[in-house]
């Protein structure tokens, strides 16, 4: 049986990029109106912990098995995409913002790509 590659979550540049997304989006939320406390800004909040939250729990995992939570993270990713188009269509966020996020998870996106493919 093969020895278990680990990997420091917190050194991988995935995850730094990840908590960065998720405190992004903690401070968009901020702003939205009061009635959205419990609804988009709530998703919008709980999908992007799961992008870093997930990149840390694969981590202590086998290589297939950390492939399949960064593949978890990666739909995290596309899920927040889509949700800030809603909170743009909302008038919640401008297109600059939704810009500005969207090249953050874009260039997330990729790099987790990379990342993945390069994982025995």
């Amino acid at each position: 049986m093969g020895e278990r590659k680990r990997h420091n979550y917190k050194n991988l540049k995935i995850w730094q990029l990840g908590i960065e997304i998720s405190n992004d989006i903690f401070d968009v939320v901020k702003t939205f109106p009061e009635n959205e406390k419990y609804d988009l800004s709530s998703q919008l909040n709980r999908c992007s912990i799961s992008i870093p939250s997930n990149i840390a729990e694969g981590s202590s995992r086998t290589e297939k098995s950390f492939s399949h939570f960064l593949d978890i993270a990666l739909g995290s990713s596309f899920e927040l995409g889509t949700q800030l188009i809603i909170a743009l269509h909302r008038n919640y966020i401008d297109k600059n913002k939704l810009q500005q996020l969207e090249n953050k998870i874009e260039e997330f996106q990729k790099m987790t790509m990379g990342f993945q493919n390069g994982l025995s």
